[in-house]
């Protein structure tokens, strides 16, 4: 089963942070010119929370609040799981399940190294599947390849 740190280091994107003090709408912009769902957000230099697509929309639109003028500290979710570099993809899934996010920050020795979303878990899930499978359909045609060739 891959770790975190092999999602993160096959991961091309990064992770952004902002400032708790940022609007609503600059987060948002932020998200959209980076093709993000969330961004951890940091104040002097320690992950205090994180604020996603879902906050915004739960939080600003259906309250009814603007976004220009709400402040991210305003409408972040500030209880963030974690995991660290050392995690199993198993365990990121049970967490994500269980804690109903979609994404999850890593630490390692208490200093922020990356996020882990959704998405990211599904593909290192899917491409151990395509190995798994190539390796046994390569293990099935040299079995089959060695008895043909024991019949000549």
């Amino acid at each position: 089963m891959s770790t975190v740190r092999r999602i993160l280091e096959s991961k091309k994107k990064g992770y952004y942070t902002i400032s708790p003090d940022v609007t609503a709408y600059e987060a948002l912009q932020i998200m959209a010119d980076k093709d993000v769902g969330a961004l951890l957000v940091v104040n002097e230099g320690n992950l205090v929370g994180i604020f996603t697509e879902r906050d915004y929309s739960r939080k600003v639109i259906l309250k009814g609040k603007s976004s220009k003028e709400t402040a991210v500290h305003e409408i972040m979710t500030p209880m963030v799981f974690c995991v660290s570099p050392e995690h199993n993809i198993e365990h990121c899934m049970s967490l994500m399940n269980e804690k109903h996010v979609r994404h999850l920050p890593v630490l390692e020795d208490g200093k922020l190294v990356g996020l882990v979303s959704i998405r990211d878990v599904v593909n290192m899930v899917i491409s151990e599947k395509e190995n798994k499978i190539k390796e046994l359909e390569g293990f099935i045609v040299g079995t089959n390849y060695e008895q043909d060739a024991s019949n000549r």
